[in-house]
């Protein structure tokens, strides 16, 4: 495959809306004016999404707010996950996308160029600055989410209930709370989702598990801060 491949079936969309369409003018892969119009329309071809093919189509944004890219269409719920992920950029940059099949020429207008606009999440941003306010110091090093374990404000939390029982034995959940300043420890203990509390046979009350022992029982004192 090649990218001159897509050419045929860019240009014949372009000329059947009635513009008149060159190639390989200056930077430009296609160029294309249409009487009447001052701004041009240009075309970056590239068999694939790539860094590249949206560097070159930036750059064409200087020219004319009229930027499109064209890909070829591939087959496979990967290639349909990048195009999800590279329309969200495409639409973010304020360039249009064409997808072209090359089996039969099909031309699909994906996107057209548009000014974006970012839409604010209100509840996104109040459950960041949530947690940025409930973790204690900065445990974590920056770029390593994917490495080891997070410590998040729950974890720490968490952390801290561990902490209790191990000093004090088998405990109620609401004198957990009340000891740690952990406001939720007995939903926590009971949801359980690191695996470190058991119930005892009291209602209400809960203990360390041995997972939670030897999880908790290196890492606690370097991962949790004290307040």
């Amino acid at each position: 495959m090649k990218e001159t491949d897509l050419y045929p079936a860019v240009k014949a969309l372009l000329e059947d809306q009635g513009y008149e369409v060159k190639s390989e003018v200056g930077a430009a892969d296609v160029v294309a004016l249409r009487s009447g119009e001052d701004d041009p329309l240009i075309v970056e071809l590239k068999t694939g999404f790539s860094l590249t093919l949206f560097h070159q189509a930036i750059a064409r944004q200087a020219l004319t707010d009229a930027v499109y890219i064209a890909v070829a269409r591939a087959p496979g719920k990967r290639w349909q996950k990048a195009l999800v992920a590279n329309t969200k950029l495409c639409r973010r940059l304020g360039l249009g996308l064409i997808l072209v099949r090359l089996s039969d020429g099909h031309v699909e207008v994906k996107l057209d160029p548009a000014p974006y606009t970012p839409r604010k999440s209100k509840p996104r941003s109040a459950r960041l600055l949530r947690e940025f306010a409930r973790r204690v110091g900065d445990p974590n090093t920056g770029g390593a989410a994917r490495r080891g374990t997070l410590v998040t404000a729950y974890r720490q939390d968490a952390q801290r209930l561990a902490s209790h029982l191990r000093a004090h034995g088998p405990s109620k959940g609401s004198d957990v709370a009340k000891a740690t300043g952990v406001p939720h420890a007995t939903r926590m203990m009971r949801d359980d989702h690191y695996g470190w509390f058991d119930r005892t046979n009291t209602k209400g009350v809960y203990k360390l598990s041995p997972r939670g022992a030897e999880e908790t029982s290196e890492t606690e004192l370097s991962a949790r801060i004290e307040g």
